[in-house]
């Protein structure tokens, strides 16, 4: 591989002109489809296999034409102080807010709260339901426009009035803190490079790769059915990632010019090392992003292959349009250590006034290794206690899936959850639909009724309204309101009440009794997602064990790379439960409302996080091993791999850190939750796991780390990530028909 790879950077460099045209040809053409593409519709959130997806496609058969996935809108009012909504002239306000509602073309129906029992019994809070024919992401603006001047008119007639459900559903946004994450990673790389052109191609490349993902992923939006959060992921693990292969790709070519290479040659000596790392990191990534499809959740998996393309584009970008550039840039990217016009520093190998032998000061990274190797045992155990504190919140993990309560209270859909909580109940935000199948029964009235006594009987439950039969006679649904807000464990109980007496009333009955609804979606949801987390870790990181046996040649480097990432994983979910959960912090990173951590983080963060952990571990170790391999004993190979590595590795930690924070000013709670658990846990896997436990697990293994059965070492594949075989490659003179070569190889 790293010859294909020498022979492509290479090429690259010397046909900068036609691979620049390529890229800028591909990013037209996606922002063109872009721009052309139909606006996304609702973004299907089906759970094939749970009784709450069950209960959802009955409906839709047995009662047709009531749009079942159709926007709905909540508009509460409440009584002035010392009034009742019963009084004439609210009475009035509400009936002409009510017949304004009914005049949209996209309105389905309203329902009077007078005539409907929507008025709270000390009579200062009611409600109208308005039900659309389209979901909440295909309402006109103007239907929007109409929902909110109906219920300001409402208010100027002196009523409290706000509007919950999903008809005013906005894209997330995701501030002003997104651009500071990007300019922050152009501080560090003009820090880590010296200059402004050097750090600038990194930073170009990424928004390259990122435009074309993002704009791919809008053209196809409304095809695939993707929603506003598939485009922010991909964006965020795409900046992040693209910076960062970017990155070492260029601090390996300046280590090359420093060794006296020419810029053609070092351009494809540094794709062909690091540019090989960056293969095997990104399919990393790759293959824990699609693993997420094992979840069997469509919006999840349809999430985890846009980012992982996005990935696979950063990868593509950073091994061809890099050295291109960098043919481009000439002189102006200077020789790792030579003098900066920035900052001034020396060239290498110049003495310092504190160095009076001539010998270069040995640099942090080195420093720092040489630190590590000599005390390994306390470092280890001073790394994996701190993880370990850090993850004690994690046992009082509580998954739940974001509603209107866990909104900003300064939102419209947040005050109103809270007047029908303060009118209704807390359960009332969270209404459980039982629908009843009596096509198998005899008596399919008596099956209904027989139901809903069933229910009425059951502890947690404050209302029960009569069962509503379709015109066929052979379906009915039952609304229940629980006495308990919808994330609460107490609602979770009276679900599975509810499906456990649906057992007894089948064998009675022949009908059958399913429990739907978002709340009951929620439960299930969470359950399935606990269910696959198990299978999922065991086939990602199983594959990415195999993966990095080929990489390292060893079996206990790539146990310990697992071994640390569940480390800094369940600290980083630590974290989240901590300031999300419990509210630690909560403040400063703008958390209104704590509560349940939502359903997918975990399984989520194992699979991300996964990835991009094993990046840091392949360019780090790749270094180690490059230097073993070339002679060095294993503490000596451990302090050259971070002489090398460290900076650029601190470098690219820090900027992944600071896009993924840029997230938490997300006004989208999941996207502000995913932002900081992935910040965090960059933190605690690239400066606590593979800058101190990995050397210092190293340093204790010496030899033994690099240790493989000789019948494992025949049967796998020499791919050759340290470039051993690149070695001729500098007696070797340019060939003129390089070229061709490479197109036939």
């Amino acid at each position: 591989m790293a010859t294909f790879l020498y022979k492509l950077g290479r090429l690259a460099f010397r046909r900068r002109h036609f691979v620049a045209l390529i890229w800028v040809a591909l990013l037209t053409l996606a922002g063109v489809g872009a721009a052309s593409a139909p606006p996304a519709g609702n973004s299907s959130f089906s759970i094939p296999g749970t009784e709450a997806q069950k209960a959802f496609d009955l409906l839709e058969q047995r009662f047709p034409g009531q749009s079942a996935d159709g926007a709905t809108a909540r508009v509460v009012f409440k009584a002035p102080s010392g009034e009742k909504m019963t009084d004439a002239d609210n009475k009035a306000a509400v009936h002409k807010t009510v017949d304004e509602l009914a005049d949209g073309s996209e309105v389905a129906s309203v329902a009077d709260p007078y005539q409907g029992n929507a008025v709270s019994k000390d009579g200062t809070v009611a409600y109208a339901s308005v039900k659309y024919d389209v979901s909440g992401m295909e309402l006109e603006e103007s239907t929007k426009d109409a929902l909110e001047d109906a219920a300001q008119q409402a208010r100027d007639a002196g009523l409290t009035v706000e509007i919950g459900g999903d008809a005013l559903q906005a894209v997330p946004e995701t501030g002003a803190t997104e651009v500071i994450g990007i300019a922050v990673a152009a501080v560090v790389l003009v820090i880590t490079f010296g200059s402004l052109v050097a750090a600038g191609l990194p930073l170009l490349t990424a928004l390259i790769g990122v435009g074309i993902g993002v704009s791919s992923i809008t053209a196809l939006a409304s095809a695939l059915e993707l929603g506003s959060t598939t485009s922010i992921l991909a964006m965020m693990i795409g900046l992040a990632v693209g910076i960062d292969y970017a990155l070492f790709i260029v601090s390996r070519y300046r280590a090359e010019l420093a060794e006296g290479r020419e810029r053609e040659e070092a351009a494809g000596r540094a794709v062909g090392t690091a540019g090989s790392a960056v293969v095997f990191a990104g399919l990393t990534v790759v293959i824990a992003l699609v693993g997420l499809a094992v979840v069997n959740i469509p919006m999840l998996t349809k999430m985890g292959i846009a980012a992982a393309g996005t990935v696979a584009i950063a990868v593509l970008i950073a091994l061809t349009m890099i050295p291109a550039l960098l043919g481009y840039a000439g002189r102006r990217v200077k020789p790792a250590g030579a003098k900066s016009k920035l900052f001034g520093r020396s060239r290498k190998g110049e003495p310092k006034p504190d160095q009076p032998d001539g010998r270069p000061k040995a640099n942090l990274g080195t420093r720092w290794a040489s630190f590590v190797v000599r005390r390994p045992l306390a470092v280890l155990l001073l790394g994996v206690i701190g993880l370990g504190a850090a993850a004690i919140p994690a046992t009082s993990l509580e998954l739940g899936l974001p509603d209107d309560g866990s909104q900003p209270t300064s939102t419209t859909q947040r005050r109103a959850y809270d007047l029908l909580s303060e009118g209704f109940g807390p359960g009332f935000n969270g209404p459980l639909m039982v629908v009843v199948d009596a096509k198998g029964s005899d008596a399919p009235k008596d099956a209904f009724t027989d139901v809903e006594t069933r229910i009425k009987d059951l502890d947690g439950v404050v209302a029960v309204a009569p069962p509503a039969p379709n015109k066929g006679g052979d379906t009915a649904t039952i609304t229940v309101i629980p006495d308990s807000k919808p994330s609460s464990v107490q609602t979770e109980d009276l679900v599975h009440a509810i499906r456990d007496a649906g057992g007894d009333i089948e064998a009675k009955t022949g009908a059958e009794t399913l429990v739907t609804g978002s709340t009951a979606m929620n439960i299930d949801v969470s359950q399935k997602l606990n269910d696959a987390l198990v299978p999922y870790l065991v086939l990602v990181v199983g594959l990415a064990f195999l993966l990095l046996i080929v990489v390292f040649r060893s079996i206990l480097v790539p146990l310990k790379a697992a071994l640390g990432f569940l480390l800094s994983v369940m600290a980083a979910l630590g974290a989240v439960v901590a300031v999300f959960q419990w509210g630690w912090l909560s403040g400063l990173m703008g958390v209104e409302e704590t509560g349940p951590v939502m359903s997918m983080m975990p399984i989520f963060m194992v699979g991300v996080v996964f990835g991009l952990a094993m990046d840091y571990e392949v360019f780090l170790v790749t270094r180690m091993r490059e230097a073993y391999v070339h002679g060095e004993k294993p503490h000596q190979a451990v302090v050259t791999g971070f002489k090398h590595g460290a900076r650029v590795v601190t470098a690219a930690a820090v900027i992944m850190m600071a896009v993924f924070a840029g997230f938490i000013g997300s006004s989208e709670s999941m996207v502000k939750m995913i932002g900081f658990g992935l910040a965090i846990a960059v933190f605690f896997d690239a400066f606590v796991v593979r800058m101190a436990i990995v050397p210092a697990v190293l340093a204790l293994l010496g030899k033994k780390a690099w240790w493989l059965p000789k019948w494992l070492d025949r049967a796998l594949p020499n791919v050759d990530v340290e470039g051993e075989g690149l070695r001729t490659a500098d007696e070797r003179r340019a060939d003129p028909d390089e070229d061709r070569e490479l197109v036939r190889t």
